[in-house]
């Protein structure tokens, strides 16, 4: 198959990943980082903003729970991948759960969350997670949803969507059909009861990418994935 050499790439930020994507994320996209709990997501979005502080981009980090800076610095701090000092500088952080608790309306949302970047103007955007919002403005979420990533993309941006997975689910669905790439995080348990982790790329436009579950690594140095192992 043809190369995309065409497409803009930014550095993923997680060691393994780049090279089974053509050497990074499309720029400007909007990409789907989709599990249940516990599978990485959180970390993986703060390796992804990382990288862009490291290469001089600028990033903005949403979260829709009501959690303050200081947990996020109490979060991040056996992590050896980010430097504290890049918080507040290179990575912007909005905490929007105390917004959403009081409004519903999708269109004051995104003008909000479009307010902060107009004042940031990032290359990396996250927003962690994004179904959390979609718990309360229900039926107009997929309608947001897609206002959303056309609002982001003509701010020349790579945003990551992470999403949480109900049980069952395989991903979200309703984010998986406005975004430009999808990527499931999951564990199994092993005969021997440890939990292994896995990624998979399920799509990415304009990418000829790996396919199938790799496993995955969650350490102090952050996440990393080994492309071919199983």
């Amino acid at each position: 198959m043809p190369g995309h050499d065409h497409l803009t790439r930014i550095k993923t930020g997680i060691p393994g990943l780049d090279e089974m994507v053509e050497g990074g994320w499309p720029f400007p996209s909007t990409i789907l980082v989709a599990g249940s709990a516990g599978t990485g997501k959180t970390t993986f979005a703060l390796q992804f903003l990382s990288q862009g502080a490291k290469d001089g981009e600028q990033g903005l980090f949403f979260t829709t729970l009501s959690e303050p800076t200081q947990w996020m610095l109490r979060f991040t701090s056996g992590f050896t991948f980010l430097d504290k000092e890049h918080f507040g500088k290179q990575i912007q952080y909005v905490e929007l759960g105390s917004l959403l608790r009081e409004e519903r309306n999708p269109d004051r949302i995104l003008d909000y969350i479009e307010d902060q970047i107009t004042d940031v103007m990032p290359q990396r955007i996250v927003i962690d997670p994004v179904t959390v919002i979609g718990e309360l403005i229900d039926d107009e979420y997929r309608s947001f949803l897609y206002d959303l990533t056309t609002r982001l993309k003509n701010w020349q941006s790579t945003t990551l969507l992470t999403g949480e997975v109900l049980p069952g689910q395989a991903y979200p669905v309703e984010v998986s059909y406005i975004v430009d790439s999808v990527v499931v995080l999951s564990y199994d348990v092993s005969v021997e009861g440890s939990r292994r982790k896995y990624l998979e790329i399920l799509k990415m436009r304009g990418t000829n990418h790996m396919t199938g579950k790799h496993l995955v690594n969650l350490q102090a140095e952050g996440f990393s994935v080994q492309p071919g192992l199983r």
